[in-house]
């Protein structure tokens, strides 16, 4: 995801593996409401762990987690996800996670990253982590859309063809050490 003078970076715990239980997060949405991913019901969410300035990062999202520490990247600041998602109109929760404490568990790497959670009875399952689809160029004509193939394998009874990728665009922000 990208490097800045001056920050001490550090580097994310290993994180979830497919087929581990998510961690519950209970974060702060833009609205200034708490969210947690308990409140999230569905068979199917998927949290992508994103940012206001990436370029990889600004076209998607359903529940979004902006982890980058905001010294670090002043853009990513609570006020400018506001204005951001006033702007963009945002539907969905788009949350703070301002200790990175959830980023350090999922194990989040870069903005966008990508959890494909599926409900059971232990809890939201990781089924599929990474990146959105090998778009790194725009119209690249062999383009592999991971997610939308992991969540619609999901809807049809299935486990994902792909269950993991490497997460592409900028490096996550860490908070300078203590």
């Amino acid at each position: 995801m990208i490097a800045v003078v001056g920050f001490a970076f550090k580097p994310a715990d290993p994180g979830h593996k497919v087929g581990d239980t998510a961690t519950d997060f209970k974060l702060k949405n833009v609205t200034g409401k708490t969210v947690l991913l308990a409140d999230y019901k569905t068979a199917k969410d998927y949290i992508i762990f994103t940012c206001n300035h990436c370029p990889y990062a600004k076209a998607y999202a359903v529940v979004a987690i902006r982890p980058n520490d905001p010294v670090a990247e002043p853009i990513d600041s609570f006020e400018n996800m506001q204005k951001l998602a006033k702007h963009k109109g945002y539907t969905y929760p788009y949350l703070i996670d301002e200790t990175q404490d959830m980023t350090r568990a999922y194990g989040a790497k870069a903005t966008p990253h990508v959890y494909v959670l599926q409900e059971a009875a232990a809890g939201n399952v990781v089924k599929y982590i990474g990146a959105i689809d090998n778009d790194t160029e725009n119209g690249n004509p062999t383009k592999v859309k991971y997610l939308e193939n992991a969540v619609n394998a999901l809807f049809s009874n299935k486990q994902p063809g792909v269950s993991s990728t490497k997460a592409i665009g900028c490096g996550i922000k860490w908070r300078k050490s203590a």
